[in-house]
C-alpha cells in the first residue's frame, strides 16, 4: 500500500510539472511535489482503497499503462495538451479506486454468504441429528419407566429438554439465514458462559429487511453484547445474560437488546452509533459494528435509542410495520 501511495506521488509529480512547464515562469520542482504530496495526503485519508491478491494482475497492468502515458513527454513538445495526459492519469486512478473498493465489497459479501452458509447448515445437521435421535431418547426414557426409574428418567428428560430447547429458540418460525446466525450466537454466548435469552412474540424473519442485512444487523448487535458481557463476566467472575427481545407495538416493531457491560467512557458512548472507529473492545477492534447497526436501521427508516446505565448496556431499535 504504501509503495502505491508512493508511485502516484511520483507519476503524478511527473504529470503535474510536465504541465506547468508551459507557464511563461518556472516553477520549481519541489512546489510541485509539495502540491502533489498535500493533494494525495488528503486523499489518502478520505479514500478508502484496498488491494486483493486476485486483482494484483489488473493494477499492474493499469500501472504499465500509467507508464506508457509517459512516452510523449519525451517526443513531444512543451504544450498544453499535456493536460490530457494528466486526465487520463487522473480518470484512471478514480477507475482504480472504484473496482478495488467494489472487488473489496465482493470479496468481503462473498465471505459474509459463505459464513452464513455454514451457520446454516450446521443448524440444519443439528436439527437433522436430533430428529434422528428422538426415537432413541423415547424408547430409553421408556425403558427407565417401565423399570420405575423415575428420577432417572426426569432427569434425563430434563436434560433432553435443554437441548432441544437451545436448538428451538433459534429455528421457531424462522427463515435459514435468520435461525443460523441466532443459533450461532446462541451456541457462541453458552460456550462463553453466557446465558443467551431470545425472548420473542414472533420470529424475527418478519422483519421488513432483506435477509442478508438482517443477519448483519443480528449478528452486530449480539455479537457485541456477549463480548462485552464476556469481559463483564471475567472482571466481577459472575455469570452474565444477554437478553434478546422482539415484539410488535402499535405499528412498531420493536428490537431490544441488553447485556452488562463494564464502564464506558463519555467520549465513546457519545459517538458510539454516529461513526467509524469507536469501540469499546479495546485497540485490536475497528470499531465497524456500531456503525454498520445504525447505518442498517437508517437505511430502513428506523429509530435506535441506547440507554448505559449501572453497568447495563441496553440497546432499543423501532422499525415501521411496513412490508
Amino acid at each position: 500500500m504504501n509503495f502505491y501511495w508512493v508511485t502516484l506521488i511520483l507519476l503524478g509529480f511527473v504529470h503535474l510539472h510536465a504541465l506547468l512547464l508551459n507557464l511563461p515562469w518556472d516553477v520549481p520542482f519541489y512546489i510541485t511535489f509539495l502540491v502533489v504530496s498535500l493533494t494525495l495526503y488528503i486523499l489518502f485519508r478520505k479514500i478508502r482503497i484496498s488491494f486483493f491478491k486476485p486483482d494484483l494482475k489488473w493494477n499492474v497492468a493499469l500501472f504499465l499503462i500509467q507508464l506508457l502515458l509517459l512516452l510523449p513527454y519525451l517526443v513531444m513538445k512543451t504544450s498544453w495538451f499535456y493536460g490530457v495526459f494528466l486526465v487520463v492519469f487522473m480518470g484512471m486512478e478514480c477507475v482504480r479506486w472504484e473496482v478495488s473498493n467494489r472487488i473489496e465489497q465482493l470479496y468481503k459479501e462473498n465471505g459474509q454468504f459463505e459464513e452464513e452458509r455454514a451457520q446454516l447448515m450446521e443448524t440444519f445437521r443439528i436439527v437433522r441429528s436430533e430428529r434422528h435421535d428422538f426415537l432413541k431418547h423415547v424408547s430409553s426414557i421408556h425403558y427407565m419407566l417401565e423399570n420405575r426409574h423415575h428420577e432417572e428418567a426426569t432427569a434425563y428428560l430434563d436434560d433432553l429438554v435443554d437441548g432441544y430447547e437451545e436448538t428451538n429458540l433459534s429455528i421457531k418460525g424462522e427463515r435459514g439465514s435468520i435461525a443460523g446466525i441466532l443459533h450461532q450466537m446462541y451456541s457462541q454466548g453458552k460456550a462463553s458462559g453466557v446465558t443467551m435469552i431470545y425472548d420473542v412474540d414472533m420470529p424475527l424473519s418478519t422483519l421488513p429487511i432483506p435477509d442478508k442485512k438482517l443477519v448483519t444487523l443480528l449478528g452486530n448487535l449480539l455479537s457485541n453484547s456477549i463480548d462485552a458481557s464476556i469481559e463483564w463476566q471475567n472482571h466481577y467472575g459472575k455469570s452474565s445474560n444477554v437478553t434478546l427481545q422482539f415484539y410488535k407495538r402499535s405499528g412498531l416493531y420493536v428490537l431490544i437488546c441488553q447485556n452488562p457491560s463494564l464502564p464506558i467512557p463519555i467520549h465513546i458512548l457519545d459517538k458510539l452509533y454516529q461513526s467509524y472507529g469507536h469501540t469499546t473492545k479495546g485497540e485490536k477492534h475497528e470499531g465497524l459494528g456500531t456503525r454498520v447497526i445504525q447505518d442498517t436501521v437508517t437505511d430502513h427508516q428506523g429509530l435506535l435509542d441506547f440507554v448505559y446505565r449501572d453497568e447495563e448496556f441496553t440497546v432499543k431499535i423501532k422499525f415501521p410495520a411496513i412490508h
